[in-house]
């Protein structure tokens, strides 16, 4: 199963829900444990980012807060909060599928692996995926164009 796949596919979810098109999928052992997508206009939540609903639904599954041994894979760059959160639940490996220049802490605004404590470092691996990119534009080509 290709992962990266999946999480596209929840974004493409969160796209035609009117959410800014993220997507996020936690595996273990081969098998996804955690979907995600997001939820802040639907939910009128600010954390209902795409990160936090796939790591929370992991916890639940595993029935543990530490996601050891789990990779996320998510379609934008996390934002400095799901990066602490990533980080927190000790997931080491992180694959992202597009860049986010003005909030993204695997090294575009900022790194998460430069902030204490230093002994929890995160992987990233970056797959520049025309798709969430693509995805992404014309989101926001439609939103300015129904303002």
């Amino acid at each position: 199963m290709d992962f990266y796949k999946e999480a596209l596919l929840e974004a493409k979810k969160a796209y035609t829900e009117n959410e800014v098109p993220v997507g996020c999928v936690v595996v273990k052992d081969g098998e996804i444990i955690g979907r995600g997508r997001n939820h802040m206009e639907g939910k009128s939540d600010p954390s209902g980012h795409a990160e936090v609903m796939a790591i929370r639904e992991a916890a639940e599954k595993l029935g543990t807060w530490r996601l050891t041994g789990c990779t996320l894979y998510v379609t934008l760059e996390p934002c400095l909060m799901c990066s602490a959160l990533i980080r927190k639940s000790r997931i080491r490996k992180v694959y992202i599928g597009a860049i986010e220049p003005r909030e993204g802490a695997f090294g575009s605004a900022l790194s998460i692996n430069d902030l204490p404590p230093r002994d929890h470092h995160v992987e990233a691996f970056w797959l520049h995926d025309e798709a969430s990119e693509a995805l992404l534009r014309n989101f926001f080509k439609e939103l300015r164009r129904n303002d």
